[in-house]
């Protein structure tokens, strides 16, 4: 039987897989400027090792920890979204941080009904040791027109319940929110400008490769998975603009090595993936999820 669905509440679902040393950053960023009965937190840990699930726990309401012993995201996703009770629902990480004002507003776009999807603008927090080719790799890469523009859901989006009613399940995919990306047209989804997301940069060139690798893959497996939907966000792209855009701002020349490089060599590294994505093993940044990292937050 379904929960009993209401429309006071804003649900949000935190598929987490050992993520022991990032869940209390998260949680405790949620809940901060606490109004009762305004959210529901379902932390879904999928296969975890560590205490995840414990420290979930310690928060109490309005916190609800659900376990499986499957290490799926996508099934987490689907796990978390049977027994979520409200809308608008929103889907993030358990590296990411964001306010509870800042849920608010992206909530509030998709409760007057001018979107079906929403996501905040994402913000890179930079640790001491992070290295020059990571910060201009994301200084480069935040510049970019169509980065800027529609829903770029950095490990944070929302939806509606006429958006949720887009799909049914959650498809075992990499990259769940690309694929939910993919299913809104640019006037139905919007970057909430003025609420943001926060999430810890990779310290290194070589972690980030790693991430953007498992991202390369994503977008691989969805385009031969689902090759109408991507050629039509392909179109959308204005590589062109982007070109011009990089021209007429020489301060950004330097930048655009560590991005080109980042960009070709996790392509390559996605493309020689691709035919053995069944015995993909989940790609992430580990050098992130420090618990010192909250700090930064």
């Amino acid at each position: 039987m379904l929960p009993e669905r209401s429309d006071r509440l804003i649900s949000i679902i935190i598929p987490a897989h050992n993520e022991a040393s990032v869940i209390a950053r998260c949680l405790t960023t949620l809940l901060q400027d606490d109004r009762p009965e305004e959210l529901e937190v379902l932390v879904v840990c999928n296969g975890c090792s560590d205490e995840t699930a414990d420290i979930a726990r310690t928060f109490g309401e309005p916190v609800r920890v659900i376990e499986s012993e499957v290490a799926s995201k996508t099934h987490a996703l689907n796990l978390g979204d049977n027994a979520a009770r409200g809308f608008p629902r929103i889907y993030m990480d358990a590296d990411v941080a964001v306010s509870r004002d800042g849920l608010r507003r992206v909530a509030a776009v998709l409760q007057d009904g001018s979107h079906l999807a929403a996501a905040p603008r994402p913000v890179d927090v930079f640790l001491p040791e992070t290295s020059w080719w990571v910060r201009a790799y994301y200084r480069f890469w935040g510049e970019l027109p169509y980065i800027q523009e529609g829903m770029i859901a950095a490990g944070v989006y929302a939806l509606s319940q006429k958006g949720r009613e887009r799909f049914e399940a959650f498809p075992d995919v990499i990259a769940d929110d690309g694929y939910v990306r993919l299913l809104f047209e640019p006037h139905e989804r919007v970057q909430v400008a003025d609420a943001t997301s926060s999430v810890v940069a990779p310290t290194s060139i070589s972690q980030l490769l790693k991430i953007r690798t498992r991202s390369r893959l994503g977008h691989l497996q969805l385009r031969r998975r689902y090759p109408e939907l991507t050629q039509r966000e392909t179109n959308s792209k204005r590589y062109g603009s982007a070109l011009i855009s990089v021209a007429g701002r020489p301060s950004l020349y330097l930048a655009a090595l560590p991005y080109a490089f980042v960009t070709i060599a996790s392509w390559l590294r996605a493309r020689s993936r691709l035919n053995q994505i069944e015995d993909y093993v989940w790609e992430r940044d580990d050098s992130s999820r420090v618990a010192e990292a909250g700090k930064l937050i």
